[in-house]
């Protein structure tokens, strides 16, 4: 297996300026979250990029490119038809080949010197298997994410084999179907804005979108299906996961850019100073 393209899925309605969103990256330099995002994926090694966008969207989004705009392709989703329906629209960009899925709304940092995409495809790469990236989440957030339940395969990576996939569950259905042995009380693996996919998902997508034309189609329910079938796993990575859709979410993706970055020091002693009169 061998990972060239990248899919990011940013089209859906209701958070549509997310991704064109302006922050300072870790070199103190202004960058729009999709920026943050593709470069992230052109680090991790991606040749080909495509993004899914709303209609009439192509122009702004393509300004928000930075450096990469010549070699990004836009998909337009017609239809606000459902997360699994943004993906399989990508279908004719990706081809035959396994691809790494990205959402315009999360931003990631790592915790090592090897960025978050780049450990996961490698861990694809090596399992040659679709892979979603998870990070342990607290139960009250449950309602935020699609997690997962399985067993942990062993060695030495923390990597799970997929068993059962659900999107944003009640804690009660995370309980009964999503239990992760080994997995700390109160915690579950819910995903991390970042996948590794054979091109089998797109089958699985098509397959229920014709089973009900009717319906919005969701991925959450595709994967659930694709375990079912073939071999899938979860990875945990080693860094964090910033969904800037969220309550004071582009807020939190800031610092966490700032202080992995060269200004840290700078950002530090003005949130103390900050800290400090605040408490006065």
């Amino acid at each position: 297996m061998r990972i060239r393209k990248v899919l990011v899925t940013a089209a859906n309605p209701r958070q549509r300026t997310l991704p064109l969103q302006t922050l300072m990256d870790r070199n103190g330099e202004p960058k729009s979250a999709l920026q943050v995002v593709l470069e992230e994926a052109a680090g991790a090694g991606i040749e080909e990029f495509g993004v899914v966008v709303c209609p009439g969207d192509e122009t702004a989004y393509a300004e928000a490119c930075g450096d990469l705009r010549g070699r990004v392709r836009f998909i337009v989703q017609d239809q606000p038809r459902g997360y699994g329906h943004a993906v399989l629209c990508g279908r004719s960009f990706v081809g035959d080949e396994p691809f790494l899925h990205l959402v315009g709304d999360h931003l990631h940092v790592s915790q090592t010197s090897t960025s978050c995409a780049r450990q996961l495809i490698a861990t694809a790469e090596a399992e040659n298997a679709s892979v979603s990236a998870v990070q342990p989440t607290r139960e009250s957030q449950l309602t935020e994410f699609g997690a997962v339940g399985g067993r942990l395969v062993g060695g030495a990576k923390p990597l799970y084999h997929v068993e059962a996939v659900l999107e944003k569950p009640t804690p009660t259905a995370a309980e009964q179907q999503l239990i992760v042995p080994g997995l700390r009380a109160g915690f579950y693996l819910c995903f991390f804005g970042m996948h590794v996919f054979e091109p089998e998902l797109f089958h699985v997508l098509d397959e229920q979108r014709l089973a009900a034309p009717d319906r919005s189609l969701g991925l959450s329910p595709a994967l659930h299906a694709l375990a079912a079938r073939r071999r899938y796993l979860a990875f945990t990575v080693a860094g964090r996961r910033f969904d800037i859709g969220a309550s004071y979410g582009l807020l939190f993706a800031q610092l966490a850019l700032s202080l992995a970055g060269r200004d840290r020091d700078r950002v530090l002693t003005q949130l103390v100073e900050l800290l400090a009169v605040r408490a006065e």
